[in-house]
């Protein structure tokens, strides 16, 4: 057996007694907490396994989010999409939100700035990880992890990006007495027309910089996006050598990093028209719209509404492939990424009221889902 590197956990008091899992729930491939409740209102979320070791993190963090104890008080969510292996996203599950409280006690408040610097922060200490480690484990500079954050504090919402994930906005409309999806995070993927000409555009004398490969346009051929947490071999010339495997090294050197760890940052003032937040991993949203998934949470209760999204995406894939749900849940990990990618998903609901009680009624919870194999040593 792997030994984790975390257990699944929920501390606080932000999820006692809601939904009857306050230290959320296996089964089978999947991790849930079907319920609790976080400084804005309540969160669902849920997480499925399909590689062999689960790739995927997240978390929620419900408080303070300074050292401070004037504040600032908030929510935070993080998604953390891995490739290459469960070493990156496992470390930045593990460091990013303790970095965004020291920048935020630093600067006396969450802004842009504050999470821009905690990515690039972020980023720097694992790539000082894979220097400690390039001799004995020269596999961990291929390994990456894309990474989407929200932030509410103070009515603004903060979605900072670094990757293809996605977080999803419902909001009513009194017109269609409906809700309409607004997607609020920016993705990073080569496959974007945009993101190529960025690329280009920072790479003018590399006519390579993106090449299309089996009708997926790739970075340099190897990888999908353009920004993520790690991937030390694509940022510094040093760990693009021996004794990194051959497949991932260059033909040629390069002086400027190819990928970038730093955000697209959106930031929005919260109304009452604006219902829920979904935040997943691209492997949700490889098989559901972002309208299909809004009209899901919109129409089916709260709780365990986030392992429902996951149940509805698996249906479409098991579909794609011409076969029955029933009998996709019965194939291994491993084998299940011939048919989907794990999936992380967090549903937040937002309630007004909640945003604007006192402190001394704030419910504080630090949640992580799922169960990953060991980071490494630092």
């Amino acid at each position: 057996m792997v030994k984790p590197c975390w257990k699944p956990s929920v501390e606080g008091d932000g999820g006692a007694g809601r939904g009857g899992d306050t230290r959320g729930r296996v089964d089978g491939l999947m991790w849930y907490k079907d319920l609790g409740v976080h400084v804005n209102g309540e969160f669902s979320m849920a997480i499925i396994q399909a590689n062999s070791l689960m790739e995927d993190q997240s978390q929620l963090e419900s408080g303070p989010l300074s050292s401070l104890e004037s504040g600032p008080y908030g929510t935070f969510v993080g998604v953390y999409d891995g490739h290459g292996g469960p070493e990156t996203s496992c470390f930045v599950n593990k460091t990013l939100f303790s970095n965004l409280k020291k920048f935020a006690t630093e600067h006396q408040e969450i802004s842009a700035d504050v999470i821009k610097k905690t990515f690039l922060k972020t980023d720097e200490e694992f790539l000082s990880l894979v220097k400690q480690q390039w001799f004995e484990r020269p596999q961990l500079a291929s390994v990456g992890s894309c990474c989407l954050v929200g932030v509410i504090c103070n009515g603004l919402l903060y979605i900072a990006n670094a990757g293809d994930s996605r977080v999803v906005l419902g909001r009513a409309e009194k017109a269609s007495r409906g809700v309409t999806a607004i997607q609020l995070s920016v993705e990073h993927n080569a496959n974007n027309e945009s993101v190529r000409d960025e690329l280009r555009s920072l790479h003018p004398q590399d006519s390579q910089i993106v090449l299309l490969k089996h009708k997926v346009w790739r970075v340099k051929g190897i990888i999908q996006v353009s920004k993520s947490i790690g991937d030390a071999y694509l940022k510094r010339a040093e760990f693009n050598q021996a004794p990194l495997l051959a497949k991932f090294r260059l033909p040629e050197s390069f002086s400027k990093p190819i990928l970038s760890a730093e955000p697209s940052i959106f930031i929005h003032r919260l109304t009452s028209k604006d219902q829920f937040l979904i935040f997943g991993s691209d492997g949700l949203w490889e098989h559901l719209s972002n309208q299909e998934a809004v009209d899901i949470v919109n129409s089916q209760p709260r709780n365990g509404i986030a392992r429902r999204l996951i149940k509805a995406a698996l249906r479409v894939a098991a579909k794609k492939r011409e076969m029955r749900y029933s009998d996709l849940k019965k194939i291994d990990r491993g084998v299940r990424r011939h048919f989907h990618d794990d999936i992380s998903v967090v549903v937040v609901f937002l309630d007004l009221y909640s945003m604007n009680r006192s402190s001394s009624h704030i419910p504080i919870l630090s949640i992580r889902g799922g169960g990953m194999p060991a980071s490494p040593k630092r």
